[in-house]
């Protein structure tokens, strides 16, 4: 009944009537105006409506204005997104504007999307840190994203993000750009613009991978598929499916067809920031043109997943022993077991790692301080998503706690010296509080990572909890 209840009143704060923009905005961002003709709902993820736009720079300094309320210039806009677009009020959005525009200082294009980032309690900085970690990990090419408040037919929507859409384009994944249905083999080997998907739509791309699951790969650019291009992508990613789940580990062939450094880069990003869905959803690589061309993972995109599923008391694991729902993340587990790969991952951590959290940190306090105002006027706009200015602080706080709780794992498991055998928590200490650790993760239905067996016999059991009770007796 409870949850019915909460259902409607959040229905009834969407349906009470447009906001007055004047009564809501902040003065403190950018405002963004967009009508659509006769001011239609935007109800549709597959079909653009006209309308037209201007952007409002309240004379901040900083930010360009474009157009205005008596110069209003064309665009299309649609919806975007998977469950931000079904779960939520708040809606995103994807526009295409008619002329290229360089939207508050970002390079100059004329598709755009309008992040909502409605779900979970760090919506304002979640995306911004991974993205962020992006460009300090020298990653080819990362999404821009700024802040700006948005009113969409005259009724303030709140707080969003234009963030640059990933496209084929020179200043974004810069590829060559492969026509639809193109049949040519010198053509066809790139360039590629694909997604690992994890719903299902129509033209993907599917394998079973090496671990019996389904793989679905998304085209995002060539979009329409000929017979020759869908085979060629099908024998690629089949081709890099069976080398990388062969037995011998010290193999080096499939790194002829995966980039290892932005491999490994992206991998990095996704694990500090606990990315569950890594390689599951939302996750791109690109391929240039040519036969001897690689596949590039990036650029990163989607953190919703980030940071928010705790198990046996931290973050003491990798993203790739998740359990479900989110444990379908491809190939990561295979690239994982590889000497090399692992090897590129610690020197991209110990270049990081020294630095790094300090840097990131000063950029999203930078980056929150923007949005504060803005934050309050999104919390009264939408108070079920929103977070008001009040309590930022502590969302920041707590979030760069938890970012501390995952460094801390991986500072012991990519550098050295190597964790303690029994030091299930990561607190230097083999100790009753490990006990804990290993308790949780008997009695939880998931599979705890294979570290927790520490009596070597296979599994995760009360064995385990008299070896630990051994270590611990040891090391006092």
């Amino acid at each position: 009944m409870f949850s019915v209840l909460v259902v409607c009143l959040a229905h009834a704060q969407e349906t009470e009537g447009p906001h007055n923009p004047a009564e809501y905005i902040s003065g403190t961002l950018p405002v963004l105006y967009i009508t659509t003709e006769d001011s239609v709902p935007v109800t549709s993820k597959e079909t653009y409506l006209a309308g037209t736009y201007y952007l409002d720079n309240l004379g901040l300094e900083g930010y360009e204005a474009i157009g205005s309320a008596s110069n209003q210039l064309p665009l299309l806009i649609k919806g975007r997104g998977n469950s931000s677009w079904e779960g939520y009020d708040k809606k995103p959005y994807r526009i295409k504007l008619d002329k290229k525009q360089a939207l508050l200082g970002m390079n100059r294009n004329k598709h755009w999307c309008l992040m909502a980032y409605a779900g979970g309690p760090y919506g304002p900085f979640r995306d911004e840190t991974a993205f962020q970690l992006s460009r300090m990990m020298g990653m080819e090419w990362t999404p821009a994203q700024r802040p700006v408040e948005l009113v969409l037919n005259g009724d303030y929507k709140g707080l969003y993000h234009i963030a640059e859409k990933i496209r084929v384009d020179t200043d974004r994944v810069n590829i060559a750009e492969q026509d639809d249905e193109e049949t040519d083999p010198a053509c066809i080997t790139g360039g590629w613009l694909v997604e690992i998907d994890n719903y299902r739509e129509e033209g993907q791309v599917r394998i079973f991978d090496g671990e019996g699951q389904l793989m679905r790969f998304m085209p995002q650019s060539p979009e329409v598929l000929s017979d020759a291009q869908r085979e060629y992508l099908t024998d690629l990613v089949t081709t890099v499916d069976s080398l990388i789940y062969q037995p011998d580990k010290t193999s080096t062939e499939w790194e002829n067809y995966v980039d290892i450094d932005a491999l490994a880069r992206f991998y990095v990003v996704n694990e500090i920031v606990d990315n569950c869905e890594a390689f599951n959803g939302s996750c791109y690589w690109h391929k240039e043109r040519g036969k001897s061309t690689k596949i590039v993972f990036g650029p990163v995109w989607d953190f919703g997943s980030s940071l928010s599923h705790l198990r046996y008391d931290s973050f003491n694991y990798f993203i790739y022993e998740m359990v479900p729902p989110y444990s379908v993340s491809h190939w990561i587990q295979a690239f994982a077991k590889y000497p090399n790969f692992q090897n590129k991952v610690r020197e991209i951590w110990s270049e990081f790692q020294e630095t790094g959290y300090q840097v990131l940190r000063e950029h999203i306090n930078s980056h929150v301080d923007k949005v504060r105002k803005a934050c309050d006027s999104d919390y009264r706009r939408w108070p079920q998503y929103g977070i008001k200015a009040s309590i930022l602080n502590n969302r920041v706080n707590l979030w760069f706690h938890y970012l501390s709780l995952k460094e801390a794992f991986l500072r012991w498991m990519w550098s050295e010296p190597y964790p303690l055998q029994g030091d299930l928590n990561f607190d230097t200490y083999v100790n009753t509080a490990d006990i804990s650790v290993l308790y949780n993760a008997i009695l939880s239905t998931d599979n705890p990572p294979a570290r927790y067996d520490l009596n070597g016999d296979g599994s995760v059991n009360a064995g385990d909890i008299s070896t630990l009770y051994q270590l611990i007796q040891n090391n006092n």
